[in-house]
């Protein structure tokens, strides 16, 4: 086992444990604080939908939307061309169409 470990299970407080002790605390807190913001932005987001949804706009299809603004158009592009290979080999997208 480490020899922090050991210290730690020990109960042993030197100086240097004290600094790792304080720097562990605020690591934890700052975690909790933006898992706090996470969930405040993650809330915010879903009120946007829900106003969205109420004035007639499909929110599937929005989602949709952001994943693929999200992309780069050589990304968007070769999905594109994947997408229409696959419908095309399963009939369900005719050659016409394209």
């Amino acid at each position: 086992m480490g020899e922090a470990k050991q210290q730690a299970r020990s109960g042993a407080t030197g100086a240097g444990e004290g600094i790792a002790r304080e720097q562990l605390k605020s690591i934890v807190e700052r975690i909790e604080r933006l898992e706090e913001e996470k969930q405040a932005l993650a809330d915010d987001i879903k009120e946007v939908y829900a106003e969205a949804k109420a004035n007639g706009f499909d929110t599937k299809t929005l989602r949709t939307v952001i994943r693929i603004r999200k992309q780069d158009t050589s990304e968007r592009q070769e999905q594109e061309a994947l997408l229409d290979l696959y419908l095309q080999a399963l009939g369900m997208l005719s050659i016409a169409a394209e």
